[in-house]
C-alpha cells in the first residue's frame, strides 16, 4: 500500500499523530497552527495546509492556532490579515482565542538571539548580501568563513545592540548563526537570523528596525505558543535542521516536532504568490477575488463552496513526494456538492425569440417544475409559459447535420416541463440573413411534456418565457492557462504567454426565469443544460443581476474515473 492508497482521511501525519498519542508524548496533547505570511491572499494550497493543520486538531480533540508571519513589513498589508481571517473562517474553522502574530513575540525573540550571542553561536557580519552569498559554496565545495566570524562575544552583543538602537543603515550588517560553513546543508552554513529593515511595521510601528528571519521565527513561535506538530510543506525539508538548532541551542520553552508534506499542484494554474502578484499588478486578470484565479477568494467569487474545496484536500490525500493534481479533481468537487444542493433553473443566455402562433397571446400557464431531482424534499415550483418564448440559438439548425435532434424546420421538440413544438417557418435579418426568430405551433395535449397518443421526440429543451423574463449579464468562465504546465518554459515564453484568451466571455441579454429577479450575491443554482452559476458577490445589484459560470456540467474526471 502506498501513502496515497490508505482509506480516505487517513495518511502518514495522522498515523504519526497516534503513534505520539499512544506513547504519551507531549503529555497527550496535540497543538497545530496555520502560519501565512501576510503578503498576499491565500490560494487553493494553502487551503490544503488550512484543512490539514485544523482538521487534525479536530480530529484529535487539541487546538490550532491561527498564527501571521509577519516579519517582512516591507511586504505586508493589513488588507492580507483580514483577508486571511475571512478565507479561513469561510473555510469552517475557527481559532477561537489563538489568534497571534510572530510579532508578538518580538521581545524575546531578540533575547533568544542574545543567548546565541553570548553562546559563541552568533555574530555580527558587515558583509553585503551579495557576498554572503558568493561565499557560502556549492553543494560540492565548502563556504568561506566572513572575516567577521571571529568577533568577540563582547563585539557581537554590542554591535547587535547598535543595530536594535538604529545606528546602522539597511543592508550594512546581519546577525548571522555560528554553525558550520563546510557543513553538506548550504542552510547550516551560518544562516541569516537578523537583517535591518528601518521600515514601519503594520503592528509595532517604528519600534523595531531589525526582524527577525523566517527560519529564526518559525520554530521559536512554535515553541512559545506550545505547537506540538508542526506540519509544513516539503520546500521546509532542507531547514528542518536549522528548526532543530535553534530550538537546541536556546532556553526554548518546548521542541516542537517539524513534519513535512507535499505541497499542492495543480495543472493549467500557478500557485507562486510571486506569479499571482504579477497577474494582478500588471492587470491580467481583475484583482486578488476575479474568479479565474486559484485564490479561495477568487474561488468562492466564482461560486465554490466551503464543502467542495474541503472534499477536494480529503480526496487528493496527504503524500511525501510532489505530484500535479488534475484540476478535474476540484471541478468534480464541486459538481459532486453542487448536484446535491443547488435549485434547477431555466437561463437562455444565447437568445433566439420563438413565436408560438396557435397560443392564445392573452394567455399564461403556470407550469409545474422540479427544483432539484436529486433532492426529494427540494419541491416544485411555477414557471410562467406565454406565447413568446426564448430558446438558445445553438438549439436551431435550418440545414442540420444528421446527429444534429434539437428544433430546425418542421421538426418536433419538447419544452422543459411544458410542451411539444413545431418550427413551423424561419424570420431572418433582411441585411444579414442572420435567424433572429421562429415562428411554431404547439400541442396543447402535451403539457407536461409527455404525448398521450406516445409519440417521442429527440430532444429537449430549455426555455424562457418573453413577457415574464429576467436580464442578466452572464460570464463564463474557464481555466485560465491553456497549458496544464504553464511553468514549463518552451521557446523562451513564460507562463504569462499561456493565460487562455477563452477563460472569460461575457454575455449580456441573457433571459432567466423570473425566480431570480430577487436573488442576491453568492445565491447558487444549476441552468439546465449550461452548467453551475452563482451571483456575483461584486458586480451584480437589484436590477442589474451578474451570474458567474462555477463550473460547465461536464464532468472529465468521472470520464477518467470509467476508465
Amino acid at each position: 500500500m502506498t501513502e496515497n492508497d490508505a482509506a480516505p482521511g487517513t495518511h502518514f501525519i495522522k498515523a504519526i499523530i497516534e503513534a505520539d498519542l499512544a506513547a504519551n508524548k507531549n503529555d497527550g496533547k496535540v497543538a497545530t497552527r496555520f502560519p501565512p505570511e501576510p503578503n498576499g491572499y491565500l490560494h487553493i494550497g494553502h487551503a490544503k495546509s488550512i484543512c490539514l493543520n485544523f482538521g487534525m486538531a479536530e480530529t484529535f480533540r487539541g487546538t490550532c492556532n491561527l498564527r501571521f508571519d509577519d516579519t517582512n513589513p516591507t511586504k505586508e498589508d493589513v488588507e492580507y490579515v483580514d483577508a486571511i481571517m475571512d478565507d479561513v473562517r469561510w473555510l469552517g474553522f475557527d481559532w477561537d482565542d489563538r489568534l497571534h502574530y510572530a510579532s508578538d513575540y518580538f521581545e524575546q525573540l531578540y533575547g533568544f538571539a542574545v543567548q546565541l550571542i553570548e553562546a559563541g553561536k552568533a555574530y555580527v557580519d558587515d558583509q553585503s548580501a551579495g557576498e554572503i552569498r558568493s561565499n557560502r559554496g556549492t553543494l560540492t565545495q565548502p563556504g568561506t568563513d566572513s572575516p567577521w566570524r571571529g568577533r568577540s562575544i563582547d563585539e557581537n552583543r554590542d554591535l547587535f545592540q547598535r543595530m536594535r538602537a538604529g545606528e546602522f543603515e539597511d543592508g550594512s550588517r546581519v546577525l548571522r548563526a555560528k554553525i558550520d560553513m563546510a557543513h553538506p546543508n548550504l542552510i547550516m552554513r551560518d544562516p541569516t537570523l537578523y537583517r535591518i529593515r528601518k521600515t514601519d511595521h503594520h503592528r509595532t510601528g517604528d519600534a523595531w528596525c531589525i526582524y527577525p528571519m523566517y527560519d529564526f521565527t518559525h520554530c521559536l513561535s512554535d515553541s512559545l505558543e506550545g505547537i506540538t506538530h508542526s506540519l509544513c510543506t516539503l520546500e521546509f525539508e532542507n531547514n528542518r535542521p536549522l528548526y532543530d538548532w535553534v530550538l537546541d541551542n536556546v532556553d526554548a520553552p518546548c521542541h516542537p516536532q517539524q513534519i513535512e508534506f507535499a505541497r499542492l499542484n495543480l495543472n493549467y494554474s500557478v500557485l507562486s504568490k510571486r506569479k499571482l502578484i504579477q497577474l494582478v499588478e500588471e492587470g491580467h486578470v481583475d484583482g486578488w477575488d476575479d474568479p479565474r484565479m486559484p485564490t479561495i477568494c477568487g474561488l468562492r467569487r466564482r461560486g465554490f463552496t466551503p464543502e467542495s474545496i474541503r472534499g477536494f484536500c480529503d480526496r487528493i490525500g496527504l503524500a511525501k513526494r510532489d505530484s500535479v493534481v488534475d484540476v478535474a479533481l476540484l471541478e468534480f468537487s464541486i459538481r459532486e456538492d453542487l448536484n446535491r444542493r443547488a435549485p434547477r433553473v431555466m437561463g437562455v443566455l444565447n437568445p433566439l425569440k420563438v413565436v408560438i402562433e396557435n397560443y392564445p397571446a392573452d394567455q399564461t400557464d403556470e407550469l409545474d417544475a422540479v427544483n432539484n431531482p436529486e433532492d426529494p424534499d427540494a419541491g416544485v415550483r411555477k414557471v410562467p409559459f406565454s406565447r413568446e418564448i426564448y430558446i438558445e440559438h445553438d438549439d436551431f439548425m435550418e440545414n442540420p447535420p444528421k446527429k444534429f435532434f434539437r428544433l430546425a424546420p418542421g421538426r418536433e421538440v419538447r419544452l422543459r416541463y411544458a410542451f411539444f413544438i413545431t418550427c413551423t417557418d424561419v424570420i431572418k435579418d433582411a441585411t444579414t440573413g442572420e435567424v433572429i426568430e421562429l415562428r411554431c405551433t404547439y400541442d396543447p395535449a402535451t403539457r407536461g411534456g409527455d404525448a398521450p397518443d406516445g409519440r417521442k421526440v429527440k430532444a429537449t429543451l430549455h426555455w424562457v418565457s418573453a413577457a415574464h423574463a429576467v436580464d442578466a449579464e452572464v460570464r463564463l468562465y474557464d481555466r485560465l492557462f491553456d497549458k496544464a504546465n504553464p511553468d514549463e518554459k518552451v521557446d523562451g515564453k513564460t507562463y504569462k504567454d499561456f493565460i487562455n484568451p477563452k477563460a472569460l466571455e461575457v454575455l449580456k441579454g441573457c433571459k432567466l426565469e423570473p425566480c431570480l429577479a430577487d436573488v442576491g450575491p453568492g445565491y447558487f443554482c444549476q441552468f439546465e443544460r449550461m452548467g453551475y452559476f452563482c451571483v456575483d458577490a461584486k458586480d451584480s445589484a437589484p436590477g442589474a443581476l451578474v451570474f458567474n459560470r462555477t463550473v460547465t456540467l461536464r464532468d472529465e474526471w468521472a470520464k477518467l474515473k470509467k476508465k
